[in-house]
Formats: C-alpha cells, sequence, structure tokens
C-alpha cells in the first residue's frame, strides 16, 4: 500500500510555461558561454546552483564560486520577472488528484529542485497550502537537504516531514530522468509522467517502475498497486 506520494512541481504538477528553463538558458549565457540544449535537458531538475556550475562548465567557461553565484542571484532574478508576466498554473487534473490521494489516506508532498523562495512563490500564485485540511502535507527544496536530485535526500526529507517509515510504501513522481534517478536512489516506486519536456521515449530508456500521462492518473495507478505487484523497472 502507497502511504505518501512526493511529486515534483515544474512540468510535473505545475505548468510554468517553461520559465525555469528560459531563466536558466538566459542566466547562464549572460556569463559568455552557450547553451545546448542536449545539455540544459540533462541539468533540469537538478540543484540551480549545480545545474549552473555544470552549465558554465560544459559551455567551456570557469564557474568560480563567485560567477556561480552571480549567476545563480540572475536566475533567480529573471525566473521571478518571468513569474509575474505569466504566473504560472496548476497543470490539469493535478489538484483533484492529490485531493482523492489525500481522501484516501496517502499523504502528498511535493519536492523540487528550486529554492525555498522560489517554491514559496509559486505556492502562492497558485494558492497552495500545507498542513491539516490543505491540499498538501509538505514540500521539499533542494536548498533544504544535503544534496538535491539525483541523490535521494529530498524523497526521504518528504517522509521525516509526514510520518512514513517505510520506504517501499512511497512513490515518487517527476517530468525528468533525475526524478526518476532520485526515486530509484530513494527506494521508492519510480513513475515518470509525461507533462514536462521529455517524450515517452526519453524517460523509458532510464529505469522506472511506470511512465503515464500525468499527475491525474496517479490515483488510478496507485489503486492497482494495491492488487497488483509493482511493475518491474526496465
Amino acid at each position: 500500500m502507497i502511504e505518501l506520494v512526493v511529486c515534483d512541481m515544474a512540468g510535473t504538477t505545475v505548468d510554468e510555461h517553461g520559465d525555469v528553463y528560459r531563466a536558466l538558458r538566459d542566466s547562464v549565457m549572460e556569463t559568455g558561454v552557450d547553451v545546448a540544449d542536449s545539455d540544459l535537458q540533462q541539468w533540469m531538475g537538478v540543484e540551480k546552483r549545480e545545474a549552473i556550475t555544470a552549465l558554465i562548465e560544459l559551455g567551456g567557461g570557469q564557474p568560480t564560486p563567485g560567477l556561480v553565484d552571480q549567476t545563480f542571484e540572475r536566475f533567480r532574478e529573471l525566473l521571478f520577472g518571468y513569474y509575474r508576466d505569466n504566473p504560472p498554473t496548476s497543470l490539469p487534473g493535478v489538484e483533484q488528484a492529490l485531493r482523492e490521494l489525500s481522501a484516501r489516506g496517502i499523504k502528498v508532498a511535493l519536492s523540487t529542485g528550486f529554492s525555498k523562495d522560489v517554491a514559496d512563490m509559486l505556492m502562492a500564485q497558485l494558492g497552495w497550502k500545507t498542513g491539516e485540511g490543505q491540499l498538501l502535507d509538505a514540500i521539499v527544496t533542494a536548498d533544504q537537504v544535503a544534496a538535491g536530485r539525483p541523490a535521494p535526500y529530498m524523497i526521504h526529507r518528504a517522509m521525516e516531514l509526514t510520518g512514513v517509515r517505510n520506504v517501499a510504501r512511497v512513490l515518487a513522481a517527476g517530468d525528468t530522468v533525475v526524478d526518476l534517478q532520485a526515486a530509484r536512489n530513494a527506494g521508492a516506486v519510480a513513475v515518470g509522467v509525461l507533462t514536462g519536456k521529455l517524450g515517452r521515449e526519453d524517460l523509458e530508456r532510464h529505469p522506472h517502475d511506470a511512465i503515464i500521462d500525468g499527475v491525474g492518473d496517479l490515483p488510478q495507478f496507485v489503486a492497482q498497486l494495491c492488487d497488483t505487484a509493482v511493475p518491474a523497472g526496465s
């Protein structure tokens, strides 16, 4: 039985119109390096300072601590501006699905590669809150743990916050490869969703338990897990 569902934010539960990709690319390119699409895809979902460091290096630059700090602050500045101009929205079916899971007694948490201030802004714009009687039981950001994805710590932190002790009863869903890797590293059921930038074939190349169209399908998938064994990872 699943006791906790942990979902990614951007591209999984939240439609932020690709602005995090745009802000990350633009901030790194302002350092004078090019950003390849393939490199950007590889580092999406990762804690943003780590992603900035890797992208500057991949572009042929020198990611000194000072430059990374400056670029991270520029990323945040750009992202806040993009979000003000084009506010993020909930992806179709997400709120209903999360409420249905909660009604079944399943804890619901979000995890994100964003820092807490960015996540808080998103939550405020969406009107989502955590706590008893709210849509969510917990939210974990990358700056609240020792390392972001693909490390398992955000999932394990969500378990701590919700009082869930058995990782075999945790499902983690996301739209990126590092979401699947983090779920696997945590020992959770790893579910990929197709509401982000990656297609089914892109996600299926990596170990997973299921690939579904979106979070809106999670209640049905979780119900199936109660009746059948978890699909073998590929």
